[in-house]
């Protein structure tokens, strides 16, 4: 199953470059027969829907079936994410847990922190410009101590 961490969405309901970015690569994934599942994580941020619902839709547009697209609609949080979605997973389930290179030790560290057999699958650094790095770079930095202080 892949866990695809939410993003903003935007004006009208559409994803902004990270959501499409992070949902591409698990429709990837699922295309490539790697996933058997795709559950889209994040609820309602400034700009409805929740951003579950735009990676659900984003995977319909792409052709999954239904019964392979699930979501996880009510976190605000990549802890909120990971620890919803293990409670819809099956007992024991393991997860691929879909987000941005930058981003991806903080997943795995709070996959690990709840107990989500989980590893960490990210589209690479395409498509994220020198100022989102210069943006997210840091504050993943500060957030990743953060967090192995258990203050977030």
């Amino acid at each position: 199953m892949a866990l695809v961490l939410g993003a903003a969405v935007w004006p009208g309901g559409r994803p902004s470059p990270t959501l499409a970015r992070r949902t591409a690569h698990a429709i990837a994934l699922y295309r490539a027969g790697q996933v058997g599942a795709v559950m889209g994580c994040g609820g309602p941020g400034a700009h409805p829907p929740a951003e579950a619902a735009v990676i659900a839709r984003l995977c319909h547009e792409a052709g999954l079936p239904a019964a392979a697209i699930l979501v996880e609609d009510r976190s605000t949080t990549t802890r909120e994410n990971l620890s919803y979605a293990k409670a819809l997973l099956p007992a024991g389930a393991g997860a691929v847990i879909v987000t941005d290179a930058y981003h991806a030790p903080r997943a795995r560290l709070i996959a690990r922190q709840i107990g989500l057999d989980a590893t960490v699958s990210t589209p690479g650094w395409a498509g994220v410009g020198p100022r989102q790095r210069l943006r997210h770079i840091p504050r993943e930095a500060l957030a990743l101590l953060a967090t192995l202080l258990g203050q977030r």
